[in-house]
C-alpha cells in the first residue's frame, strides 16, 4: 500500500531529522532542537520519533555516535579510542569503553582487531534501518559473468593484502582493466562465524578472454546466472554486514523466497583511493532460486 500525501510529508520530515542527526553527531541533538527542525511539538516529539524509528531519540543518538566510532575503529588503523570517545560525546575513554562494552560485549580495542558485525547488528536492530534497506531491495536476473579470481585464505583483516596482489596482476597483465571491467568480491563463508584461518574470499575482475598463465595465482572463475535480490551498501566494506543482515533477518522470512546454493557476492562500484571509503558504493547480491 502506497503512502498518502500526509504520510509522505510525515516521512519526509522525519527523514530530515535523521539526516540532521547523522550530519551533526557532535552537535546539539536535544529533543527541543530536533522537534523544531521537524516542526513537531516538543511535548509529543519523543513519542512520534519512537513510533517512527523504533527506539527513543536519546537511544538512537547514542547508537549513532557509537556506530560512527565503531566504523572508524574498524576501518582506520590510526583512529584512537580517545578519538572515539570524544566523537561519541563521552568525557573520557574509560566511559566510552564501558558504554561500548555494554552495547557490543567487547572493548573498543578488541572490536578494532576483530569487528563482529553479527553482534553489532543484533544490538543495532532498529526497525527504521531494516525498513529503509528493505525498501531499496530489488530482484534482478544476473547474467553469467566470467571473472579472473584470486582467492584469499585466512583472516578477513588481511583481505586487503590479497586485493593489492590482484591489483598488481591487473596492472602487469593488462587483463581486466579497472577502467572498463567490473570488480567483484565473493565471501565463501561468514567472517563473523568462521575461524580466521578458515575464512575464504575471492577478489574478482570481469574478463572476456582466457586468463594468461601467471605467478599471482589468478585463475578463471564463473559467477553463474540466476535470480538475485540486490541492495546497495554505502560506506566502507568493513561494515557491509549492516546492510546484509536485514536481508536475512527481516526480508527473507517474509518474502516467500528461497536461497540458491551459491554464496552472496559484491559488485564494487567505487575505486579506492579516488573515492573515500566512507563514500564507497557496493551492490550486494544474494542468489535466489
Amino acid at each position: 500500500m502506497s503512502e498518502t500525501p500526509t504520510q509522505l510529508a510525515y516521512t519526509k520530515r522525519f527523514n530530515a531529522v535523521l539526516a540532521y542527526i547523522q550530519a551533526n553527531l557532535e552537535g546539539d541533538l536535544s529533543v527541543n532542537t530536533l522537534s523544531r527542525l521537524a516542526n513537531f511539538s516538543a511535548f509529543h516529539f519523543h513519542r512520534q520519533f519512537t513510533a517512527f524509528v523504533g527506539v527513543p531519540v536519546s537511544r538512537y543518538v547514542h547508537l549513532m555516535r557509537l556506530r560512527r566510532a565503531a566504523h572508524s575503529l574498524a576501518s582506520a588503523a590510526d583512529y584512537s579510542v580517545l578519538e572515539g570517545a570524544l566523537s561519541a560525546g563521552f568525557d573520557s575513554p574509560e566511559a566510552f569503553s564501558r558504554a561500548f562494552r555494554r552495547a557490543f560485549g567487547m572493548a573498543p580495542s578488541a572490536f578494532r582487531k576483530a569487528p563482529n558485525w553479527q553482534t553489532w547488528n543484533a544490538v543495532f536492530a532498529i526497525p527504521h534501518f531494516s525498513r529503509t534497506i528493505i525498501m531499496q531491495l530489488r530482484i534482478v536476473e544476473f547474467p553469467q559473468t566470467q571473472v579472473a579470481a584470486l582467492e584469499h585464505c585466512g583472516p578477513a583483516g588481511l583481505v586487503n593484502q590479497t586485493t593489492s596482489r590482484f591489483i598488481q596482476w591487473r596492472k602487469q597483465s593488462g587483463q581486466s582493466p579497472v577502467a572498463s571491467s567490473r570488480t567483484f568480491g565473493i565471501p565463501y563463508n561468514n567472517p563473523d562465524t568462521t575461524a580466521p584461518e578458515a575464512f575464504r574470499f575471492a577478489i574478482c575482475g570481469e574478463i572476456d578472454e582466457a586468463v594468461a598463465p601467471n605467478g599471482f595465482g589468478v585463475h578463471a572463475r564463473i559467477i553463474p546466472a540466476g535470480r538475485c535480490v540486490v541492495v546497495r551498501h554505502v560506506g566502507s566494506p568493513d561494515h557491509i554486514g549492516e546492510t546484509i543482515y536485514p536481508i536475512y533477518r527481516d526480508w527473507l522470512p517474509a518474502s516467500g523466497e528461497e536461497l540458491r546454493d551459491h554464496p552472496l557476492f559484491f559488485h564494487y562500484l567505487s575505486v579506492y583511493p579516488e573515492t573515500p571509503q566512507d563514500q564507497w558504493q557496493t551492490d550486494v547480491y544474494v542468489p535466489l532460486r
